[in-house]
């Protein structure tokens, strides 16, 4: 890792690993324990939260694309592993988060009838994949 690129890429990764395990898997499910914090509540702030936080992941995101596409000592691991934590990410922003947005704007209006959110449980899925890829991709990219 002797480029100043190279070292963009691993503070990327590992700073965007980093908010994905503080706000998805500590953060989120914490809130909703907190005194007082309604399911309305709480789906408010998870808004608010996961907005900013995707905002920041397009950008640590494009760090790290623009790192791996133009440093030569990454390997094929580091790309590979890069390219799927954005994927995931993708999947989230264009695929799952219009559900979850639909499923809260309806409790957020009254409406807390209906089954658990799948879409809640893909997102999760995707985040575990997302934080998978990018604990890889912040490794390899280290060690190149």
């Amino acid at each position: 890792m002797g480029s100043p690129m190279a070292a963009l890429g691993v503070a990327a990764t590992f700073v965007w690993f980093g908010m994905v395990l503080a706000i998805s898997f500590l953060e989120a499910p914490l809130k909703f324990r907190a005194p007082g914090v309604t399911l309305p509540i709480g789906l408010a702030i998870g808004r608010l939260v996961f907005r900013a936080l995707n905002v920041a992941e397009l950008v640590l995101g494009a760090a790290v694309l623009a790192a791996v596409g133009t440093a030569a000592e990454y390997d094929t691991v580091a790309t590979i592993a890069s390219l799927g934590a954005l994927g995931a990410l993708a999947g989230q922003l264009a695929v799952v988060r219009p559900r979850l947005h639909r499923r809260t704007a309806r409790v957020l209006a009254g409406n807390t009838d209906g089954p658990r959110s799948r879409p809640h449980l893909e997102y999760v899925a995707l985040e575990v994949v997302k934080a998978i890829a990018l604990l890889v991709a912040g490794i390899a990219l280290l060690t190149a």
